[in-house]
């Protein structure tokens, strides 16, 4: 086997094999260093086996309307065992097929942990591999508050090794893992609690996002408590208990899911071997070319603190080698208007600038457009989930500088909506469109 190439990536997550692998079409001798399954975070336990849990889990919600169309539906149980099973057997086929596109593309797949013994080489296992230019592209992992008994509660890697539903659940964390992971436990039926260290969920998103998920999450049942700074978790004889700084105690509860934040995989790089320099927290910081301190060294995806999201370690990944190996001179990632989603029940689209973003920046140029409905799936329902969208505006011409909705289907109709925004439309040219009726996504271009 090949001991020197072109590039080396350390990491087989999505940035990484996204930027080797369009090397590679560009006839860049390549290989990717990966100590776990291929695929990462996103593929292993992030964003695909969670996308799967929330269908269940929405299935769950579906079912409960089904009467209101004239169905009669009863559900006995739901087989948690058996849907782990089928989801798992899904993961590692999709491991296989990244394995498989790597081995058709002639990049050269090394399984083990890379550490830097200099700027040129590393070591993976016993054998050293030197590169003209490396990719740094480990991702991050879930952090474990360092309190007593810590070790009782699990992180979300440890969510998708549960083996049965837990009866009763809390969630430590206000991001958006811990709301996407406590609306699958509630829709599937645990008692589910999350507590978190301020006065609400999602601080980073739009207000009116952040009461329109706490309110659905009280309405479907979930016990929010504010305030809560963990200071230890003690077993009971009926189950773990959380202990607050403020003396308060929460539980018992069959599992504790930390959701408090995720730190980068750079502990084993080595990286100060190679002249990587890493912040206080240990990412890796980059120029808006993906490129650290060092010249032939470059970094993406989580492990620079960026955005923590697939798409963009992704699209930073293919953009870098457009442009290291195609020509493609100014091509890079704009780090701004990023679309994302958060899948709680209803999922949360969102765009550009939050209100409170906007203002600061734009002051009294800014307006806003906002808009409440019930859609028209909860017609006949006795329960209807609310959909709420804004827009946010700036200037003469109310360019779109934001788009914030939550509710049903809303994941899906983003992307476009996002296209737009990223062209820099206006608000009359969201009013000159005609609308789709009878949809939830009119409201975007019919808003006054």
């Amino acid at each position: 086997m090949a001991t020197d190439f072109d590039l080396l990536v350390i990491g087989g997550g999505s940035g990484g094999l996204a930027h080797a692998q369009r090397a590679a079409e560009y006839g860049v001798k390549a290989a990717v260093v990966e100590s776990g399954p291929l695929g990462g975070t996103c593929v292993n336990v992030g964003c695909v086996p969670k996308k799967i849990m929330w269908y269940s889990a929405h299935h769950a919600y579906q079912m409960k309307h089904a009467k209101d169309f004239g169905f009669d539906v009863s559900v006995n149980s739901h087989d948690w065992a058996d849907l782990k099973k089928k989801r798992d057997a899904y993961i590692q086929r999709l491991n296989g097929i990244y394995e498989s596109n790597l081995d058709r593309r002639d990049v050269t797949y090394l399984q083990g942990h890379a550490s830097f013994i200099d700027d040129r080489t590393v070591a993976v296992g016993d054998t050293q591999y030197t590169a003209g230019r490396f990719v740094i592209a480990t991702g991050g992992y879930p952090t474990v508050p360092d309190i007593p008994g810590a070790e009782l509660g699990i992180t979300s890697d440890g969510f998708f090794e549960l083996e049965e539903l837990p009866r009763r659940v809390a969630l430590a964390g206000s991001g958006y893992i811990s709301v996407e992971l406590a609306g699958v436990f509630n829709a599937l039926g645990a008692e589910t609690t999350v507590l978190f260290r301020r006065d609400g969920v999602l601080r980073t998103f739009d207000s009116m996002l952040r009461k329109g998920v706490e309110d659905a999450m009280r309405k479907d049942g979930i016990t929010l408590e504010k305030g809560v700074v963990p200071a230890s978790l003690k077993k009971t004889d009926s189950g773990i208990r959380l202990i607050a700084e403020d003396g308060r105690e929460f539980g018992e509860y069959d599992a504790v899911v930390w959701a408090i934040g995720r730190a980068p995989n750079t502990d084993t790089l080595n990286a100060e071997a190679a002249g990587v320099e890493l912040d206080a927290r240990g990412f890796i910081p980059t120029d808006d070319w993906q490129k650290t301190n060092v010249e032939h060294i470059f970094a993406l995806g989580d492990v620079t603190g960026r955005e923590a999201l697939t798409p963009v370690a992704i699209a930073a990944g293919r953009r870098l080698a457009d442009r290291l190996y195609n020509g493609m001179t100014d091509r890079r990632l704009e780090y701004h208007t990023i679309p994302t989603v958060v899948f709680t029940h209803p999922p949360i689209g969102t765009v550009g600038l939050t209100e409170e973003a906007a203002r600061a920046l734009h002051a009294e140029k800014v307006k806003v457009y906002e808009t409440r409905f019930n859609p028209m799936m909860y017609a006949f329902s006795e329960h209807k989930t609310e959909t709420a969208m804004k827009l946010v505006v700036t200037g003469d011409d109310e360019k779109i500088i934001g788009c914030h909705i939550i509710g049903d289907g809303v994941d899906e109709m983003l992307q476009g909506f996002a296209v737009a925004i990223r062209m820099g439309a206006t608000k009359a040219q969201f009013d000159d469109t005609v609308a789709i009726h009878p949809t939830s996504s009119e409201e975007l271009v019919t808003m006054r």
